[in-house]
């Protein structure tokens, strides 16, 4: 009776902690649930009583709040110590699994996105993909932190999953070594000269000051002409750095704003001013991998028309998940507010849809082998053509051709990206009008020119 007395006590110390207040619960509410509680209470002892092996209290109650948790909604999830020690770790950008972000939809697991460069990534695991079962044990209606336990694991480790995706017959198999996942979340270069590239994988602690690095070094390189900024494949993360690369691009105005079921959830964030700094066009590549701190850069661009949003719908994962600590460790992921774009947009479900819309197109051998295959002649293809020596530039098509085997090895890994990332050329393509557009608009020889 005393271990019933303490658990009635936690339970009731749960409620009251959950994060909402007593003034947004009537009387009639709070009685409701006291004597649910009670009957909960009442069906624990008739367990520890007459089950047939003896009942251990601890790990009922955490089952029971876990299934509570997941009957709310998927993000919300009870968190043991040692998962609250593992988000933590997650946070600080380094832990031991497969590289992939996952939820729970209609009671499937599903991938989000898969974080470039990891094992799942490399085996070629998808966003939108179904994680049916982990080393044979299905996952249907298992909680998200319960298929990350399984998912985790030492480095070298192997886990088998059986996968469906949309438009297949049967089931497939990926059995994937686990490793170290460094989320190094940013990196970027020039795909040709002034216009820069720079990716983000997740959103992490350092993911802006990482950004504001990379971009100074690129300047000092060559001043940045145009920019796009590739969150394809991005599961999101840290809504603090959400809103400060956000910050970066936009010179004023709001970035993103909360609505919760109580007056502490609203929060609005606003963009600082940049001093004209950052102001070159911009594009932000999306995808159906882009989800939760993604989304909200998206929306904050695109509400403020400061850059085009190229690529395929988001996610749509616009809630907002509140960490709560709990006494001996463990803790809450708790759902408490919605996204709202600037426009006022929630992003919940719906996503963000792209201003360009350009599905994403698989690089095939029969496309490798066509686009080598010469399909026009040119002058410089005819034997004995004459050479061009009137060009002022002094160059000929010779030497041009010949400096272009000299293409550095970053050269050459933008050159096959490109080609193998139709979404990306169309990008680069778009950016490089927007750019053209500005300079025309902007120089007084052409302003007669332009409407």
């Amino acid at each position: 009776m005393k271990r019933l007395i303490r658990l009635f006590s936690f339970l009731l110390f749960f409620v009251h902690f959950a994060g909402v207040s007593q003034a947004a619960i009537s009387q009639d509410q709070r009685e409701a649930t006291y004597r649910q509680l009670e009957i909960f209470a009442n069906v624990l002892s008739i367990l520890q009583e007459n089950y047939i092996e003896e009942i251990d209290a601890k790990g009922t109650i955490e089952g029971a709040i876990s299934g509570m948790l997941l009957s709310l909604d998927p993000h919300s999830s009870y968190l043991t110590a040692e998962d609250f020690d593992e988000l933590q770790e997650e946070t600080r950008g380094n832990f031991s699994g497969v590289g992939i972000e996952i939820t729970v939809r209609d009671g499937i697991l599903t991938i989000i996105s898969p974080i470039e460069g990891t094992p799942a990534d490399k085996a070629g695991l998808k966003a939108k993909d179904l994680i049916v079962k982990i080393n044979g044990n299905p996952t249907k209606k298992m909680p998200s932190m319960d298929a990350v336990k399984q998912l985790r694991g030492v480095k070298g480790s192997e886990v088998t999953l059986s996968i469906y995706r949309d438009g297949w017959q049967d089931l497939k198999e990926f059995t994937i070594v686990r490793d170290i996942i460094s989320l190094h979340s940013v990196k970027g270069l020039f795909l040709e000269p002034g216009f820069a590239y720079v990716r983000i994988t997740n959103f992490q602690g350092a993911t802006t000051k990482d950004t504001k690095k990379l971009l100074a070094k690129l300047e000092k390189e060559k001043q940045i002409k145009g920019l796009i900024l590739d969150l394809r494949n991005n599961p999101g993360g840290l809504l603090d750095q959400a809103i400060s690369i956000s910050d970066i691009f936009l010179n004023k105005g709001l970035v993103v704003y909360t609505k919760g079921r109580i007056q502490e959830q609203n929060m609005t964030f606003q963009a600082h001013s940049n001093n004209g700094k950052n102001l070159y066009p911009l594009i932000i590549l999306v995808n159906e991998g882009s989800a939760s701190a993604s989304e909200i850069v998206a929306g904050a661009i695109q509400d403020h028309k400061r850059g085009v949003i190229v690529g395929t719908r988001t996610f749509g994962k616009g809630s907002v998940q509140t960490i709560l600590p709990m006494p001996g460790g463990s803790g809450l992921r708790l759902t408490t507010a919605r996204y709202f774009t600037p426009n006022g947009r929630s992003i919940q479900a719906t996503g963000i849809i792209p201003d360009v819309e350009v599905p994403h197109i698989p690089y095939t051998e029969q496309e490798k082998e066509r686009r080598n295959l010469p399909n026009f002649v040119r002058e410089v293809d005819l034997k004995n053509h004459i050479l061009n020596r009137d060009d002022e530039s002094g160059i000929t098509r010779e030497q041009e051709a010949a400096s272009n085997k000299k293409k550095t090895k970053d050269q050459q890994k933008v050159t096959k990206r490109l080609r193998k990332d139709n979404q990306l050329r169309t990008a680069l393509n778009i950016l490089k009008s927007l750019n053209l557009y500005t300079e025309y608009r902007t120089d007084p020889k052409t302003q007669n020119s332009m409407p």
